[in-house]
C-alpha cells in the first residue's frame, strides 16, 4: 500500500448534502479499488485563480489515501467523469 494525497475542486454551487455526498462517492471509489481514506481536510470555498466552466470559486478537499499500487489509475478515471469535478490531482507522498 502506497500513501497518496487526493486533491478535489468541487463546483462551489453545491448545497452541503451534495459535497458530502460527492465525499462519500469519491470514498467509496477508494474503498472499492482496495484502498482507504486516513484523513478528509476540507478547505471550504475558495476563489479559484482563473475560470473553470463558468465558475469563479470552487469548494476544495483533500483526503489523504492508503491505496495500491494500480488504484490511482481507476480513480482517475471516475474523477474526469464526473461533472460535479473542476479538477483533481493525485499526488504520491514520499516515503
Amino acid at each position: 500500500m502506497r500513501t497518496y494525497e487526493v486533491g478535489v475542486i468541487l463546483r462551489a454551487d453545491l448545497s452541503d448534502e451534495e459535497i458530502s455526498s460527492h465525499l462519500e462517492t469519491i470514498q467509496g471509489w477508494i474503498e472499492a479499488n482496495g484502498g482507504k481514506v486516513v484523513d478528509v481536510n476540507h478547505w471550504g470555498r475558495r476563489r479559484l485563480a482563473y475560470p473553470i466552466e463558468k465558475q469563479r470559486d470552487g469548494y476544495y478537499l483533500f483526503l489523504k489515501t492508503e491505496m495500491p499500487p494500480d488504484a490511482p489509475a481507476e480513480l482517475e478515471r471516475n474523477l474526469r467523469i464526473s461533472e460535479t469535478i473542476l479538477r483533481y490531482l493525485i499526488v504520491r507522498e514520499d516515503e
